[in-house]
């Protein structure tokens, strides 16, 4: 045929083939939604919640531009029908295309893992921060490093030792007080510090970032900054990506901690699932960092041992674990990314233990801006105040914490996952030991 002819051929056929794998997934999105409110529905008797967990959420277009939940399920299924119905006639015309790789292993993780909220597009953040540096290219010149991060590591890591040598011979009482609030807070705090250190924001250079988020790691008296630095930069850069984004609950968290007894030992537990769930969900090969990460952090617990005993060691470990746990600083680890909003992702705290944590409440900014100090978040809302200020947001972590053990509606499965990698591109990433080394 003319080259005319046949270029209008085929963009006919991709068409058609777009059209059908558009009418299979909303229909499948139909079905699921239509399953979960059955099932809601038949066990408590009454129409399920806008915001129930399990709730399916597919967007048509673009994640925070849609709508979640039970009133994104209505819209999914307008299109659907609507799309079911072009399909069937370009059917009965003769086209039909099987769906791609992608759709097929969606559609099996998403029927895997029913309950979580499920995105059908890329993380929000790096469209948002393209469009906001257009209206506010000032921004820019807030990139780079905040120098007073390393006095700021310095000064508690020895506020620590203070501690340890202060409390020699307190009553268990006193000592356990302290554990708790003062060990605890510390030590959380140097684990955000760490946080801000794996995004290299301590220092110039890569190396210095390293061996500066191993010492704020010492105090803590668990090793684990080189290890949170290769899953969080994937966390980033991959939010929320089946498999590869370890920040998501695993389907056994979501499945057990169903009631509000057992979320009180789920936030009492958050040090132990964030340590073992890389393991069972995306395991890493260790590098050279993590080794010379536990060897300091060992040979730091045994100085500690010989100076003050098992009491300083339990000091620092506990108040960790304590700090990490039902702590009102950790509050963050739920408000965070948790959905409490219908359409939302990402949430943001703006209250005053932003003091202790190096600004994670900022946390739509971080997002946005990975590459901007938390020393300087709180400019960031102060210049685009129009994309934070109106944004469903919090004011107080404690009441993150009751609302989330409280709340039926809200538990592990109260986190948006989605599928835009294949099993190949993510097995790759694997086989590359992922993002970092």
């Amino acid at each position: 045929p003319p080259h005319s002819n046949w270029m209008a051929l085929l963009h006919s056929r991709l068409d058609k083939a777009s059209t059908i794998r558009t009418a299979f997934r909303d229909s499948m999105a139909t079905m699921m939604c239509t399953a979960t409110e059955s099932e809601r529905g038949s066990t408590s008797g009454n129409p399920p919640s806008p915001t129930a967990v399990g709730d399916f959420a597919l967007n048509s277009n673009s994640y925070g531009e849609g709508t979640m939940g039970k009133g994104g399920c209505a819209v999914v299924k307008r299109e659907a029908a609507m799309a079911a119905q072009a399909a069937t006639q370009l059917d009965h015309s003769g086209g039909r295309e099987e769906l791609n790789v992608l759709d097929k292993e969606r559609r099996e993780k998403i029927e895997a893992t029913p309950r979580f909220y499920w995105a059908n597009d890329e993380e929000p953040h790096r469209r948002r921060k393209q469009e906001i540096l257009q209206k506010h290219p000032e921004l820019k010149k807030l990139m780079g490093i905040d120098s007073s991060t390393k006095f700021k590591v310095l000064f508690w890591v020895t506020f620590q030792l203070l501690s340890v040598h202060l409390l020699q011979g307190a009553p268990w009482y006193t000592w356990a007080f302290c554990c708790y609030t003062i060990s605890g807070a510390i030590n959380h705090m140097m684990t955000l510090a760490v946080h801000e250190l794996s995004h290299n924001l301590g220092a110039k250079g890569v190396m210095k970032n390293r061996f500066l988020a191993i010492f704020a790691n010492l105090p803590m008296g668990i090793p684990a900054a080189a290890s949170f630095k290769r899953y969080h930069m994937e966390h980033h850069k991959f939010q929320g990506e089946d498999v590869v984004d370890v920040d998501i609950p695993t389907e056994f968290e979501g499945w057990f901690f169903d009631s509000t007894a057992k979320k009180v030992l789920w936030c009492f537990l958050q040090p132990v699932f964030y340590s073992l769930r890389p393991l069972a969900s995306n395991p890493k090969e260790p590098t050279r960092w993590e080794i010379i990460n536990i060897i300091c952090v060992i040979a730091f617990d045994l100085i500690v041992y010989c100076f003050w005993g098992i009491a300083g060691v339990l000091y620092l470990v506990l108040g960790t674990l304590l700090g990490m746990g039902l702590h009102p600083v950790a509050g963050h680890f739920i408000a965070e990314h948790y959905v409490m909003n219908e359409e939302q992702e990402t949430y943001s705290y703006y209250g005053p233990l932003n003091w202790l944590t190096f600004n994670v409440g900022y946390h739509n900014e971080h997002h946005d801006f990975a590459n901007i100090s938390g020393k300087h978040l709180p400019t960031v809302r102060k210049i685009a105040p129009e994309y934070y200020d109106e944004m469903p947001h919090y004011h107080s972590w404690i009441k993150v914490i009751w609302d989330y053990i409280v709340d039926d509606n809200i538990s592990p499965y109260s986190r948006v996952k989605r599928a835009t990698m294949t099993n190949k591109e993510i097995e790759a990433l694997k086989a590359r030991g992922g993002l970092v080394k």
